[in-house]
């Protein structure tokens, strides 16, 4: 399977030595659960958008120090892309920064937290069991996460697959070839510390304090690598028409 990683930012240079850029993350992510995967990389940030004809069995949209609600100009191509993969049924999976941009190209709403920064890692609730996550654990689920703004009003046909006190739409769906997550998966504990670090002149002490702490528990970075590319073969199924 080939996937197609549409990159929305890079690691600050500081950083990059140590943990690679977002779409190295990524591909260390899914070949820890497929060796065998394939990716193309599309610097979208810088303009690079992909072909639509190009040869990617899916997409996956990563995170950025951008908002979905900004007015650059790739920000707006890269939402007539999301529509475009929309109209064509073809597999789409955002983190993020993704996650927001795909609900906002599609209808829903994107707005900044009133409770600040979400940091670190929170647990979610599960709403329901979708065929594609296997194996299932529980109906809590936890990953890393670093974001101010979140999804608020779900496109037309999105639902909400899980949820928390503090991002009541941490996950949704939108028919059957979009999703959503607002944690990072593809985080280590190490590249987030390092992330809080050059952020701690922005971020309350008390927050970031909490953050920290909340780095010692489990997360399920392996668990949802899994999912997603469950998603993505599943998509791969679906007819190609607009829906």
């Amino acid at each position: 399977m080939k996937i197609g990683l549409l990159q929305c930012d890079d690691v600050a240079q500081p950083l990059i030595g140590r943990h690679g850029n977002y779409p190295d993350m990524i591909q260390a992510l899914l070949r820890a659960v497929d060796p065998e995967l394939q990716f193309q990389v599309f610097a979208c940030h810088q303009g690079r958008m992909p072909d639509r004809a190009t040869d990617v069995d899916g997409w996956i949209t990563t995170g950025s120090k951008c908002g979905a609600n900004d007015d650059a100009d790739w920000i707006g191509r890269l939402s007539d892309f999301i529509r475009a993969l929309w109209q064509t049924r073809q597999p789409l999976v955002g983190i993020c920064f993704g996650h927001q941009l795909i609900a906002k190209a599609l209808g829903g709403r994107v707005a900044r937290s009133p409770l600040g920064w979400g940091l670190g890692a929170y647990p979610t609730t599960l709403d329901q069991q979708e065929p594609w996550m296997t194996p299932w654990r529980s109906q809590t689920l936890q990953l890393l996460a670093s974001h101010q703004d979140q999804v608020v009003e779900l496109p037309p046909q999105g639902r909400v697959l899980a949820r928390s006190g503090f991002c009541p739409i941490y996950m949704m769906q939108i028919g059957n070839t979009c999703l959503g997550i607002q944690g990072h998966p593809e985080f280590s504990r190490a590249y987030l510390e390092d992330l809080l670090s050059t952020r701690r002149d922005r971020i309350a002490p008390e927050r970031l304090l909490a953050a920290r702490h909340s780095l010692r528990g489990p997360t399920d970075d392996l668990l949802v690598g899994r999912w997603i590319l469950n998603f993505i073969r599943q998509g791969q199924r679906r007819p190609t028409a607009a829906p």
